[in-house]
């Protein structure tokens, strides 16, 4: 392992290292990097992570990111209430309301179905979700979750946790290529598969 002529350095190089896809030398970098920028601009950085993990909250409603308890796409009134469209994370969410193609709400799971990773349904957001159609203002479930086999368990799963309930539970339409993830899915491609959903059928 490479010796760092400070602790300092090493300790910051050891955290940044724990971000996704960093490596010790892409963390090296980016250390070395803030070291040439002035104080005031490291601080501002640090503030503003240090405030996030502090503040930052999750809708009691859809369990995306938000400001305050309820975000601003369940407090918009123009919206489509009507509409869920559920989701497996706050990303998915960015990336269908840039495809500026639905107007409903969303419900994020914070992931998918997976036992080999030792996730099962009572780690998702999906009782609430039953909680919510059960309440009958909800007409249309859209499945939105990523074409993988994780994906495939967790539709079927909400598919037969809504059976009892008079909703219609429909899936995006399969422009998205088996095994692609929804936040990489291009807009137009997610935009049309949004649009041209169909209903879900349990095989």
């Amino acid at each position: 392992m490479q010796q760092f002529p400070s602790q300092l350095l090493d300790k910051a190089v050891q955290e940044f290292a724990k971000l996704p896809g960093i490596g010790r030398k892409t963390a090296l970098r980016l250390v070395l990097w803030m070291l040439r920028q002035e104080e005031g601009d490291v601080m501002r950085f640090t503030d503003a992570v240090s405030t996030l993990r502090k503040e930052v909250k999750f809708c009691h409603v859809c369990h995306n990111i938000s400001d305050a308890d309820t975000c601003p796409i369940c407090a918009d009134k123009r919206r489509d209430a009507s509409l869920v469209c559920v989701v497996e994370n706050v990303q998915d969410v960015m990336a269908i309301e840039n495809t500026m193609q639905y107007n409903g709400l969303y419900h994020v799971l914070g992931g998918l179905i997976s036992p080999m990773d030792g996730i099962g349904p009572s780690d998702l957001k999906i009782d609430s979700l039953v909680e919510r159609v059960a309440q009958g203002d909800i007409a249309e479930v859209i499945l939105a979750l990523s074409s993988t086999m994780e994906g495939d368990t967790t539709n079927f799963y909400i598919f037969r946790k809504l059976a009892p309930y008079d909703v219609k539970v429909s899936i995006i339409a399969r422009g998205i290529a088996v095994g692609n993830e929804i936040e990489y899915t291009d807009e137009v491609t997610l935009g049309r598969s949004i649009t041209n959903r169909t209903p879900f059928e349990a095989k």
